[in-house]
């Protein structure tokens, strides 16, 4: 590895939003999931969380973000399966402080209205039917995102992208990118991942390192 690929990947590192998430729930599209991830790499998301509960995508190829999924971004991005809600929000609630879900219904704030700068996962549901009632009541509140149009609908990579890059500014606002002397243990951990994966040693994704 040359010191200026190091030097990269520590500034990569030392920029993750490691108490920010996106969580994708019956989202099973590669192309939704690919621009997802790469909309997350752009603002300093390390990982993401699908969540499977419709019995149906339980065989989906891409449940475990098959090749396709995303190109080049997939390798340094996270994604965490799970195919039960309870053990997906015990395992989100063990690290993030709020979770907002992408919803219309009463009580909705704009997405403006969020402070993103707190440690936050954004749910986001499948395009068709939202987020499922189940994981609604898991929540610690919903937003909309403020649209002026007729059809008053967003692809959900879209959506996403849209709100996490709203949070890239809340948190840029307050010196949350700002290159420091010295990394969480968290970034740390990424930063050697990442060094990892560099070499080859390493891939989030088993299927990878065989």
């Amino acid at each position: 590895m040359t010191p200026e690929r190091e030097d990269k990947l520590r500034a990569v590192a030392g920029r993750r939003q490691v108490d920010l998430t996106v969580v994708l729930e019956n989202v099973h599209d590669p192309h939704n999931i690919s621009a997802v991830l790469r909309s997350c790499d752009a603002v300093g998301i390390s990982k993401i969380f699908l969540i499977y509960t419709d019995p149906r995508l339980h065989q989906d190829p891409y449940i475990n973000l098959g090749h396709r999924a995303s190109a080049g971004t997939r390798k340094w991005i996270k994604a965490e399966v799970f195919l039960d809600i309870n053990a997906a929000v015990t395992e989100l609630r063990k690290n993030y402080q709020y979770l907002w879900g992408a919803a219309l219904g009463e009580g909705a704030k704009s997405m403006y209205d969020l402070n993103l700068v707190q440690s936050a996962a954004l749910v986001f549901g499948n395009e068709q039917v939202g987020i499922s009632p189940r994981l609604l009541q898991e929540l610690d509140g919903i937003f909309i995102i403020p649209q002026q149009g007729l059809v008053q609908s967003l692809n959900i990579s879209v959506a996403c992208a849209v709100t996490i890059y709203e949070a890239m500014r809340q948190r840029m606002a307050v010196g949350l990118y700002e290159d420091k002397n010295q990394f969480s243990p968290e970034q740390l951990e990424i930063f050697e991942e990442y060094k990892s994966i560099h070499m080859g040693a390493l891939s989030y994704y088993p299927d990878e390192n065989e």
